[in-house]
């Protein structure tokens, strides 16, 4: 049992280390602009999609024995205290982890009941990244909280198990798609 957790454990650390430093910068399309509006709610059907991925994840990690040394997100943490492209850098690396961490989930049992909600995020994500090209600031050098939140997200990422990750992101899954898409799409972004 210890053998085959390590070996999940290296795999997923090799496919971490693969991925790169986070966030990254380069847009997965070639369409022109910004358009996270269309985001500020999810539909009915695309929530209750989310919170049954939350609920199947939660009970596989109940079976789990994990211990996490950090807050991969913590609380105290508001975009809203961002310039909006930092708002858009920090939203791209939390989506960026989460995917990352939901495709490993979906390779187990969990595929089809994560199939809808990867979607959603997938397609989130590269307006995202649309969004970010499209922002004249998007080079600058990251400052204060959000490369303090940015580099706490990385090393985390290096360190902690897949079980944290996991948990992690389950937790913070609906707080990312109320509060901090909300951040981003509230009216701010103008492209």
């Amino acid at each position: 049992m210890t053998t085959a957790w390590l070996l999940v454990l290296a795999t997923v650390m090799l496919d971490l280390a693969r991925a790169g430093p986070v966030p990254t910068f380069k847009p997965t399309t070639t369409r022109k602009g910004c358009h996270m509006g269309q985001f500020q709610s999810l539909s009915p059907w695309e929530l209750k999609g989310f919170k049954k991925a939350k609920d199947a994840l939660e009970e596989s990690l109940s079976l789990k024995n994990w211990s996490c040394s950090s807050h991969l997100f913590p609380r105290t943490r508001d975009l809203r205290q961002l310039q909006v492209w930092e708002r858009l850098v920090a939203l791209e690396a939390e989506l960026d982890l989460t995917l990352k961490v939901l495709r490993a989930a979906a390779d187990s049992s969990l595929g089809v009941t994560l199939d809808q909600p990867l979607r959603t995020l997938h397609h989130i994500h590269v307006e995202l990244q649309a969004c970010i090209r499209a922002q004249p600031t998007a080079g600058s050098r990251l400052q204060g909280r959000l490369n303090h939140w940015l580099h706490r997200l990385q090393e985390a990422t290096e360190k902690e198990s897949q079980g944290c990750l996991e948990a992690s992101v389950t937790f913070n899954l609906f707080h990312f798609l109320v509060r901090d898409l909300r951040s981003v799409t509230s009216g701010d972004l103008h492209i």
